[in-house]
């Protein structure tokens, strides 16, 4: 009977996985390598997801709505708004929003993407099956509120009154939004009809750092499999972020 001491071979399951970690060619050191990719980037996207709160925490971007701050195929990383908020977000029936509103983060100097004001992600309309748009929030409404007088007139098409306004009164508390880039997006979403005034729980984060350009490779990916990108109205106005998992 041959004696087991003396075989030199894998024994159990770690000398199998030595084996697998120690090959240098052929299918096993293949499937080590999709296996430690993949274990890569579950880490990495793990790691993001605790940092931000949100998922998928990227976004790719579509539209130059919000440039010359935020680009097309900008690659921008977004938190839960109520992680690393500003001192003045927005309370409401003594609960912060997580943003702080262009208008009151220009009395205190607060900026993000080089403007006042926190960069929010949020559902248009509430609706989860629209592309989300990424814009800046301008100031806060509550639910009837005549919010004319409050807003900057470069932004509301020709409208001299509340009346001549869409969202106004205000259907019901929210935030105005507009996109930074003032040829693309000469109104506030509001008005141009891209979304009523945005409920907090229609919010999917708050924008903090953009990468140039890494964002491309998805839109390309969109662009092969479901054609041009920017068809949809909500696209085409909305500088629409692209979700990244």
């Amino acid at each position: 009977m041959a004696d087991p001491g003396d075989n030199d071979g894998p024994v159990g399951a770690l000398g199998w996985l030595k084996r697998v970690w120690n090959a240098e060619g052929g299918f096993i050191a293949f499937i080590r390598e999709i296996v430690s990719a993949v274990a890569i980037v579950v880490l990495v996207g793990g790691i993001l997801f605790g940092v931000s709160g949100v998922w998928p925490p990227m976004v790719a971007i579509e539209s130059p709505s919000m440039e010359p701050h935020i680009n097309t195929g900008d690659l921008v990383f977004v938190t839960e708004e109520h992680r690393f908020s500003g001192d003045n977000a927005v309370t409401v029936d003594g609960s912060s929003t997580g943003v702080v509103p262009f208008q009151v983060a220009k009395d205190d100097e607060y900026k993000t993407f080089n403007s006042y004001g926190d960069v929010i992600i949020y559902e248009p309309d509430g609706n989860e099956f629209e592309t989300p748009i990424i814009h800046r929030a301008r100031f806060w409404v509550d639910a009837g509120e005549n919010w004319y007088d409050k807003a900057n007139k470069d932004y509301l098409n020709g409208a001299q009154n509340c009346q001549e306004l869409a969202n106004c009164p205000a259907p019901h508390a929210g935030f105005i939004t507009k996109g930074d880039n003032k040829v693309e997006n000469d109104r506030y979403d509001q008005v141009a009809g891209l979304s009523e005034p945005v409920k907090p729980s229609w919010i999917i984060g708050t924008a903090k750092f953009r990468i140039p350009y890494l964002g491309e490779i998805r839109l390309l990916l969109k662009s092969i499999t479901a054609g041009p990108i920017g068809t949809t109205p909500a696209q085409i106005g909305g500088g629409a972020g692209m979700p990244i998992p």
